[in-house]
């Protein structure tokens, strides 16, 4: 599977969302839906946007009793997207649930990959907040190694923990990386970043990138450079 630059669409509703997507006129960028957009327009703003060609992350991070997930991911499935995440502090039991309720009939289902830390979390925050006092990084090891033993496809994990990731769980188990930024940009509410070109050097199958891109006086050169960077 190649790399492939992820778009977070964050818009607040449809309108914006689509009007971004049409300066892209050449390319059909991957395209990340998360919860802002998704509670503000519903399931057909996914519809819309498949079917104008992109491909689609539904990024809703689900995390609940097993069941309940389960029952969520089958409607998720009926979507159509091509990537839907978790959180993988559920338990593996959550993540075997949700796996089994994200597959069709026919057996086929979309990518699954589970959230480890969110890359706006410290190690102190971790610490002191959830009291969680192992180090950070064997914290997302230990949640990536219970996805893979759950059957998922990989993890949004920070793209400076992408080749431990790998190590740990194999080549073909996802990373997603969240937490990119151009070296000349803003860092802003994330804490665990890095640039396009050294996620590719670290190992990231796939970056999300959302403000560098979506907030961007020409959006379709931002994406291009990023594309660039990342798959060369």
């Amino acid at each position: 599977m190649g790399k492939d630059v992820i778009v977070a669409c964050d818009f607040g509703c449809k309108e914006d969302a689509l009007r971004f997507l049409d300066h892209f006129t050449e390319e059909k960028p991957y395209v990340k839906i998360g919860k802002e957009l998704y509670y503000a327009e519903g399931p057909d703003i996914v519809r819309e946007i498949k079917a104008r060609g992109h491909k689609i992350f539904l990024d809703l991070k689900l995390h609940d009793i097993p069941n309940t997930v389960k029952s969520a991911m089958a409607v998720l499935s009926r979507l159509d997207v091509d990537m839907c995440n978790l959180h993988a502090a559920g338990t593996v039991l959550m993540m075997e649930a949700a796996l089994e309720g994200l597959t069709r009939p026919d057996g086929t289902r979309p990518l699954l990959i589970a959230v480890t830390q969110l890359t706006s979390t410290s190690e102190e925050r971790m610490r002191r907040e959830l009291l969680i006092d192992r180090p950070l990084d064997e914290v997302v090891m230990h949640y990536a190694e219970n996805a893979r033993r759950a059957g998922l496809d990989g993890v949004v994990c920070s793209p400076l923990e992408a080749a431990e990731v790998h190590a740990a769980c194999g080549k073909n188990f996802l990373t997603v990386t969240p937490g990119i930024r151009f070296a000349d940009g803003q860092i802003e509410d994330q804490v665990r970043v890095t640039t396009p070109a050294r996620a590719k050097e670290i190992g990231s199958d796939y970056i999300v990138v959302g403000r560098p891109i979506t907030r961007a006086a020409d959006p379709v050169a931002a994406y291009r450079r990023c594309v660039n960077d990342f798959v060369g």
